[in-house]
């Protein structure tokens, strides 16, 4: 989905706000975003950094509601249910950057050839074990394919690392990546 700059600022608002709001009310503020673009169902992740290291990434990889609503919860869940962090403290927040990571749908993918290093990002999934890789992780930590495959299945999925060669199934994806850095 192609957003418009002043959907993503108010997308990254809403983000902020409702982390801070949760932080010191405890509970989600309500959504009002009328714009039909956040309101169609959408999937996201919200990515908090402080300084250049991860603080919380959570996300849902289905449209399963509107997507300023799936913002809202992501941010909070970022915030203070990534089991990787400590809950994020109030006075924490100012420290904290913001990026959203707003996804196309997922689609299976017959040969791992298919996926493109900074253009998809992948899930890996066999049995009731899976883990998923956004489309910059790659690109980040310097892997190519097979590097990026081997750690979504040995570290993220809990699964045999080699298991991208033998079963596991991968789904490919695509996200507009956006956050308060690049404004």
């Amino acid at each position: 989905m192609a957003l418009t700059r002043d959907q993503e600022t108010k997308l990254l608002a809403l983000a902020r706000h409702a982390i801070a709001h949760f932080l010191h009310v405890g509970e989600a503020p309500p959504v009002t975003e009328t714009d039909p673009a956040l309101t169609a169902p959408g999937g996201a992740f919200v990515t908090l950094h402080q300084g250049k290291q991860l603080r919380g990434c959570i996300g849902r990889m289905e449209a399963v509601g509107p997507l300023a609503e799936t913002v809202r919860d992501m941010a909070i869940a970022a915030a203070i249910e990534d089991w990787r962090f400590a809950p994020l403290a109030a006075d924490e927040l100012g420290t904290v950057t913001i990026e959203i990571s707003v996804l196309t749908p997922m689609r299976k993918v017959a040969s791992p050839e298919e996926i493109e290093v900074g253009r998809h990002g992948v899930m890996a999934k066999m049995g009731a074990r899976s883990g998923v890789f956004l489309p910059q992780v790659a690109p980040e930590q310097g892997w190519n394919r097979e590097q990026m495959l081997t750690h979504l299945c040995g570290e993220k999925a809990g699964l045999p690392p080699d298991a991208w060669k033998k079963g596991a199934d991968l789904y490919v994806f695509e996200a507009s990546v956006f956050g308060e850095e690049t404004r």
